[in-house]
């Protein structure tokens, strides 16, 4: 990957489920071009378009942007075929086309009926987007890698990958399995909230669901916790590693053992306490901005 690459994804991003332009009415629609407008203009390298967005919802956000980068995460290979997403690819506008980023994921059997052999699935898409005319090829598209499988196709067929929910220390490990030259961009989940008891309620509101889901579950195990931290939504040991958590300047210091640790890139997901990372927390997303400053 080379440093202009890395110069277009910046080193802090935002990453939102609430972007999903496609799935909202006309109010929502503007509320959203709004604020990814917003988050342009603060300076944030990437905008990430979480909770399984759709080829549309990707297509608003780069329309209503000019210069960010734009970037799916993640888009689920199940809900979506590959001629469907080159063909939307292919449609948006040559200029913008160039600073849209493809990420894919195998979601979770869980939530998939068809899953099965999520890896050999994985590979078949990838060979369908290479196949098509034109392709989106390896340099437009970033994998949901977790395990060395995923993390070593992420190496040979993307630009590289797209961790969510993990710890500085899996971050580190990533990296050495990614091998210097691929992008390593993971989330990372933030409460701005400077009492603890009141930051660590809203992170386990979050993180409930995704622990009835084995592949982050199986992740973490590997990390070494116990099934003892996933009791009663997390213990604080699971939280305070997966999560920053406190004011602005902690959850940049917490930003910035990611990339100490090998991130090349992260992608903030701002959680509160009334809608959770459902919402556009845009004055967070001004706090944080400013935190950053020079660093975004």
């Amino acid at each position: 990957m080379t440093s202009e690459t890395r110069e277009a994804f910046g080193r802090v991003g935002i990453w939102s489920g609430a972007l999903h332009g496609a799935r909202a009415d006309d109010a929502g629609k503007g509320a959203i071009t709004e604020a990814v407008a917003e988050l342009e203009e603060l300076g944030y390298g990437t905008l990430w378009i979480g909770g399984s967005p759709s080829p549309d919802d990707a297509a608003a956000v780069v329309a209503a942007t000019r210069t960010v980068t734009v970037a799916t995460g993640i888009l689920s290979i199940w809900d979506h075929t590959a001629a469907e997403v080159t063909a939307r690819i292919a449609a948006m506008d040559a200029s913008a086309r160039g600073r849209f980023v493809l990420g894919l994921g195998v979601s979770h059997g869980p939530m998939v009926p068809q899953y099965t052999k999520p890896y050999s699935a994985m590979v078949a898409y990838l060979d369908a987007l290479d196949a098509a005319t034109p392709p989106v090829d390896s340099g437009r598209r970033v994998l949901a890698a977790l395990g060395p499988r995923m993390l070593k196709l992420a190496t040979d067929r993307a630009l590289g990958a797209h961790p969510y929910l993990v710890t500085a220390e899996h971050t580190a490990e990533a990296r050495e399995a990614l091998g210097p030259d691929a992008l390593l961009a993971p989330e990372l989940s933030v409460v701005l909230d400077t009492t603890p008891d009141r930051a660590r309620t809203i992170a386990r509101n979050m993180l409930g669901m995704y622990l009835q889901l084995p592949n982050y579950t199986d992740n973490l195990l590997r990390l070494g916790f116990t099934e003892n931290d996933f009791e009663d939504g997390g213990s604080v040991r699971l939280l305070d590693a997966l999560f920053a958590l406190g004011d602005a300047e902690q959850v940049r210091a917490r930003t910035q053992q990611y990339l100490d640790a090998g991130a090349d890139h992260v992608a903030l997901q701002v959680l509160t306490a009334d809608r959770g990372g459902a919402g556009l927390p845009r004055a967070e997303w001004r706090e944080l901005a400013e935190a950053f400053g020079d660093e975004l």
